[in-house]
């Protein structure tokens, strides 16, 4: 009988991802003042913030494409 496979443990410091960029579609055109594009520009920076120091703890993996 063979062993079993042992569960595997998270990554305790995961790359991060990339917001979902919205299609145009998706805003309403009525003004918001949280627009959906609004919202993703700021997720967007936060995102490239939070990589600015994940790439800084990973230098191995810094400008490396995210494996799919």
């Amino acid at each position: 009988m063979s062993d079993p496979v042992p569960p595997t443990t998270p990554d305790p410091d995961p790359r991060p991802l990339p917001p979902i960029e919205p299609a145009l579609e998706d805003c309403c055109g009525s003004g918001c003042p949280n627009c959906i594009f609004d919202v993703y520009q700021m997720l967007l920076e936060n995102y490239k913030q939070a990589l600015a120091g994940w790439e800084a703890r990973h230098p191995d993996q810094a400008g490396k494409p995210v494996e799919q």
